[in-house]
């Protein structure tokens, strides 16, 4: 009996204990977001002050069609602006006739628009890097031997201590094949500890495995290890780093232009690994990553082709559309820090089409280079398929210009209709808002470049 009643106390006990420290977790948690939110209004609130702008105009709600702000999806009323800049025209109304005066005169014109109102522009004399591969694994992957690769890459943070970088890698290649192969690099999705990675699909293959069925390698680079994905962190990471903690000054980098700067840093590393063929390494990434990605190829020339997935606004859609995630959305609360804080502003004093640039310059930013613009044809209105794809017509006039296809078509796209003639492809699967279906897709496209 007394044996019982311990058992009983003892259990009783422990979990009294689990229930204790579940409640302690949560309030923990509670406060850590409370504190994130807390910054984050100040440093919304302070560069909004920088940029004398006394209020944002609120964005749409995507998820609820009944909300006084929802969402417009009727392509009838989408189209408020019919113009948009001119991607072959010069500031000064003079026509871009040559491969010369797109490179040496409109290029940069673009280049800077970019950086000065949208992205932010990256400092000067960023410190080094210090790779450490910090595990190593031995693995069958599509039926072939595999190592994994674990690394870290430790940024010089002598000038600002309190601020450390540290950027998560992982690399897989085949070990059968005896060659440099070439490579994709994901800007990718990591979960923290105890958050599993939903499971595909039963009939979908990872893109890692398909890859590595290829014979090519794949990276895949923690974005947030680079940069956080808010705007509390924007004195830390990269951005905090080189700004020694302080407020960013309004054409200073976001999160986009860092996660993407991150992305140049690992095609450094790969420039040094006899495994990889770097001058044939892409770039992917899906919703924000696929902002940052299309921002990475758009600025390095070194990325040899892009699969860009389901980026919306301030990716590859175009900001005079009336359809989906709209530049107020962007410049809210809880996506500002993506942008250069010069951004604000074309949600607030100034409108869409006081914008100096579109989206359709910056897939011409990476022209002639192949790019596939992926989406989702169901449940991915959000980032207007219809806006990227027009994005992509639009940019063709310099794919063009520099002796390549762009999107070739003639009509808009249906679902699971890929068009792949040019160097510019658009493809909206019969899916919602993920990359899977179009992988097969894409790797059919690539292999015309890649080798």
């Amino acid at each position: 009996m007394k044996r019982n009643l311990s058992f009983s106390l003892l259990f009783s006990l422990l979990l009294s204990w689990s229930s204790w420290a579940q409640v302690a977790r949560t309030a923990e948690q509670d406060s850590m977001l409370a504190d994130r939110n807390r910054k984050t209004q100040a440093d919304y609130e302070q560069m909004l002050q920088q940029l004398n702008i006394q209020s944002i105009r609120p964005g749409v709600n995507g998820s609820n069609p009944k909300a006084p702000n929802a969402a417009n999806y009727d392509e009838s009323k989408a189209t408020i602006f019919p113009t948009i800049p001119a991607v072959l025209q010069l500031k000064n109304g003079r026509m871009v006739d040559s491969k010369r005066s797109w490179n040496y005169h409109r290029k940069p014109e673009v280049v800077e628009d970019f950086e000065r109102e949208i992205y932010g522009r990256i400092p000067d004399n960023i410190p080094p890097i210090s790779w450490k591969i910090i595990s190593t694994e031995n693995k069958t992957m599509a039926g072939f031997p595999v190592e994994v690769q674990k690394l870290i890459g430790t940024v010089d943070n002598k000038r600002f201590p309190s601020v450390s970088v540290q950027m998560e890698v992982t690399i897989g290649f085949r070990k059968d094949i005896k060659k440099a192969m070439p490579a994709m690099m994901e800007l990718a999705w990591f979960f923290p500890p105890g958050m599993n990675r939903p499971p595909a699909p039963a009939n979908e293959i990872l893109w890692t495995e398909q890859v590595i069925a290829k014979g090519w390698a794949f990276i895949q680079l923690n974005p947030t290890s680079v940069q956080a994905d808010h705007g509390a962190g924007l004195k830390s990471g990269i951005i905090g780093l080189m700004n020694r903690g302080e407020y960013r000054k309004a054409d200073d980098w976001g999160s986009l232009r860092a996660w993407a700067w991150g992305a140049s840093k690992v095609l450094d590393y790969l420039e040094t690994l006899p495994q990889i063929k770097y001058t044939q390494v892409g770039i992917t990434g899906h919703s924000r990553y696929g902002k940052a990605a299309a921002v990475a190829m758009a600025f390095d020339t070194r990325f040899a082709i892009g699969y860009i997935c389901s980026s919306g606004a301030g990716g590859l859609k175009l900001y005079r559309r009336n359809y989906g995630e709209l530049i107020e959305n962007v410049a809210a609360k809880n996506e500002y820090h993506w942008m250069a804080g010069n951004f604000l502003k074309y949600a607030g004093p100034l409108q869409w089409n006081d914008l100096p640039i579109d989206a359709h310059e910056l897939i011409a930013l990476c022209a002639p280079r192949p790019m596939y613009i992926g989406v989702g044809g169901n449940g991915d209105s959000w980032a207007d398929p219809y806006g990227m794809y027009v994005a992509g017509k639009e940019a063709s006039s310099v794919y063009e210009l520099l002796g390549k296809k762009g999107l070739v078509s003639d009509s808009a796209p249906l679902i699971n209709e890929a068009k792949t003639q040019g160097n510019i492809a658009f493809r909206m699967h019969d899916k919602g808002h993920v990359t899977g279906p179009n992988w097969p897709n894409f790797l059919e496209f690539a292999s015309r470049y890649l080798k």
